[in-house]
């Protein structure tokens, strides 16, 4: 059974995000990046699967500059197989990755596409869904727990209601939520071995893929600061505030 695990380059979550002073874009420079958190456990998952026996092979793949291949080499430390990234000066918007996914998919046919149900800098959580999509597979979003059995998958998903399990016929996408696993660490014998495990570099055009962005970023700022609150001693004086001060009633 093969698994492709999808990988996203992202500042690091620790890290204090700034803004670039003529406020174009987030500023990255000498910002410490990192995978994107939902990605590592959908990695940590697949390499679950592989060590229950169930995965055979663990690809994973990464979309952007290059710098992207220092990720890959962590998913690759991690315990996936080998890697492919397909190299673009930016990184593209989510259709734009789904379709690249996609193409990926098509050539490598793999049982069961993982990813991070969203990444923590677009925020978008809509590739997973667009990838399931153009490939007409079944699909499993915000999954919180899946099994494997023969010919399908299990997929346990956290609804307001309470949980929802889904059978879905494989091949399928399934995206990962925070309450499926804790990602381990990469040890550093195991970020050696990683250094000789092959990592393929492709072009969109060979894709077949047209990544032109077809939104236009107009402007970045930071959120505005929040004011301190209040205590008041009384419902009178509460409500004094309320009226006179915020304007609210």
């Amino acid at each position: 059974m093969k698994l492709l695990v999808a990988v996203k380059r992202v500042i690091d979550y620790n890290v204090k995000v700034r803004v670039k002073p003529d406020n174009s874009d987030v500023d990255l420079t000498n910002v410490k990046m990192a995978i994107n958190p939902f990605c590592e456990i959908a990695v940590e998952e697949a390499v679950r699967l592989k060590e229950q026996g169930i995965a055979s092979e663990i690809v994973a793949v990464s979309i952007g500059p290059k710098a992207c291949q220092e990720q890959l080499r962590t998913a690759l430390a991690l315990g996936a197989d080998r890697a492919i990234q397909v190299e673009t000066e930016t990184f593209p918007g989510s259709l734009a990755v789904a379709k690249l996914l996609k193409a990926i998919v098509d050539e490598e046919k793999p049982d069961l596409i993982i990813l991070g149900k969203q990444a923590i800098d677009s925020d978008n959580n809509q590739t997973g869904q667009m990838l399931a999509a153009l490939t007409g597979l079944p699909q499993g979003t915000f999954a919180s727990q899946v099994s494997i059995e023969e010919g399908t998958v299990n997929v346990t998903r956290e609804i307001d209601g309470g949980l929802q399990t889904l059978s879905l016929t494989l091949p399928a996408v399934v995206t990962t939520d925070l309450r499926l696993n804790e990602p381990r660490y990469a040890k550093l014998p195991d970020i050696m071995k990683a250094k000789r495990k092959p990592l393929d570099v492709r072009q969109p055009d060979a894709l077949g893929v047209d990544t032109a962005s077809t939104l236009e970023t107009v402007r970045v700022d930071m959120p505005r600061q929040r004011q301190a609150g209040v205590k008041v001693g009384s419902v009178d004086e509460l409500i004094d505030k309320l009226k006179n001060e915020a304007k609210v009633i």
